[in-house]
């Protein structure tokens, strides 16, 4: 028994240093791909199209609800006695410093990162990612980093959008459902307010793009051969993704959240 629980706690150690180096070798070719600079700007800023442009509505959509839910919840768990100007505080310090960020990242792993992966890896299996070495491109430096690189300037301008809209959406919800008035939502926005929540928000909103774009781009090209092999990869992708994310969000709050407070 206990040679067999030794044997498989070695056996998981020894896939995950390999899945780590593996990673590794990744990351040190998307860095040598960046000398192709006749190769990747233009499919960058179609990238960003794909991956930022396209995703607006979405966003909005699930910041909206986002922020009017937080808020409507926050206004009927106030104790009595206690100032309605804190819903606007704890509205705004949930979704600026964790839902804004978190759920706009784990939303577009399964629109953006799905896609991501689902592009390449049936490029991997279709051969065309050959074509491109036949051809002499660098099959990373056209597939992977214009994505990696889209994904850091796109997911942080995207997490500001789902704080706006989520933010407005919960001034409406608490107007028109609510007790609270305009001038207690705002009182409370500014109570304890710094710049670096806002700065907070978009560190971790680049750490989750990178992640994504990341990830996705590599399970892509790793994929197996057919249909199967491409539906295995986009599910591992989304699931290692979205634990990826939710470390992240553990590390960056372990490292920064002392200095958010005012």
């Amino acid at each position: 028994m206990l040679e067999t629980t030794w044997r498989a706690m070695h056996g998981a150690v020894r896939t995950t240093l390999t899945g780590v180096g593996v990673y590794g070798y990744y990351l040190r070719d998307i860095i040598r791909s960046a000398r192709e600079v006749d190769t990747w700007p233009r499919e960058t800023i179609r990238q960003m199209r794909v991956i930022g442009v396209e995703s607006v509505l979405l966003t909005i959509i699930v910041a909206g609800f986002l922020g009017g839910v937080t808020a409507f919840q926050t206004r009927f768990q106030l104790f009595p006695g206690v100032q309605v100007s804190a819903v606007g505080l704890i509205t705004r310090q949930s979704i600026v410093l964790e839902l804004g960020p978190l759920l706009t990242a784990l939303v577009l792993t399964g629109r953006v990162g799905a896609r991501m992966t689902a592009e390449i890896g049936t490029m991997r299996v279709t051969e065309q990612i050959d074509a491109l070495e036949t051809l002499a491109y660098d099959p990373v430096a056209f597939l992977s980093l214009p994505r990696i690189l889209a994904a850091l300037v796109m997911l942080p301008a995207l997490t500001m959008l789902a704080n706006t809209a989520a933010l407005v959406s919960a001034w409406l919800t608490l107007i028109l459902a609510t007790d609270v008035r305009t001038v207690d939502y705002v009182e409370g926005l500014r109570i304890a307010f710094t710049p670096f929540q806002v700065i907070y928000s978009l560190i971790k909103a680049t750490c989750f793009g990178a992640a994504i774009a990341f990830v996705c781009s590599y399970q892509g090209y790793i994929a197996k051969a057919g249909a199967e092999g491409v539906g295995q990869a986009t599910a591992t992708a989304v699931v290692i993704t979205s634990v990826a994310i939710l470390t992240l969000d553990a590390i960056v709050a372990a490292i920064f959240a002392p200095f958010v407070q005012a």
